[in-house]
């Protein structure tokens, strides 16, 4: 297996006051926005599903594997564990739903970069803003580095394991993005609205 792309979307949502997955950004939901990004890596990504399960599934229109997670309330580890196990043997690209906006050529340059560094089994790979230099969302784990992850820990405890670190340079401000709120959703929909969307 090469790279598959994981989003985790299992959270209650309760700041939000809807599943984050289905809160409409422009034309599309949250969740559409992030699978029509991930589809250069992954024709047929798997989202990772729990307190809002059926309700997201019935009213997502790209295609995508789900998995339910029965253990969500302990975490987005309890996610990352469960694809892991789902997909084995592959790295995996892992998009928490949370940071909806990424765009498709951030996407590229974290797989290209990946790929330029060999693949490698127990790396870590972040994509980095380029004008502050601070990392953010998705992040591509290695298969041999993914199996260190245990329930109880979070998943960026794995970074002090992983040979090597990595970082993609991007210029892309989603990747700092963090859908909680009504007012981050409002700023989400604002900042499409000045980019033309």
């Amino acid at each position: 297996m090469s790279v598959r792309a994981v989003v985790l979307a299992a959270g209650e949502s309760r700041r939000l006051g809807e599943p984050k997955a289905l809160a409409h950004i422009g034309s599309r939901k949250a969740l559409e926005h992030l699978l029509a990004a991930l589809a250069c890596v992954d024709a047929d990504p798997l989202v990772v599903t729990g307190a809002h399960a059926e309700e997201i599934r019935a009213h997502c229109a790209r295609p995508a594997s789900w998995l339910h997670n029965p253990r969500w309330s302990e975490g987005r580890t309890s996610g990352v564990i469960a694809a892991r196990d789902a997909l084995p043997g592959a790295d995996l690209l892992i998009a928490p739903v949370d940071v909806p906006m990424v765009r498709a050529t951030t996407i590229a340059a974290i797989l290209r970069a990946w790929h330029d560094a060999g693949r490698p089994e127990a790396g870590w790979l972040a994509p980095r803003l380029r004008a502050q230099g601070t990392f953010g969302h998705p992040v591509l784990v290695g298969r041999e580095l993914l199996r260190r992850l245990d329930a109880g820990k979070e998943l960026r405890a794995l970074r002090a394991f992983a040979q090597p670190l990595l970082a993609a340079e991007v210029d892309d401000p989603a990747i700092l993005d963090d859908l909680d709120t009504r007012s981050d959703l409002d700023a989400l929909r604002q900042r499409l609205e000045a980019d033309g969307g």
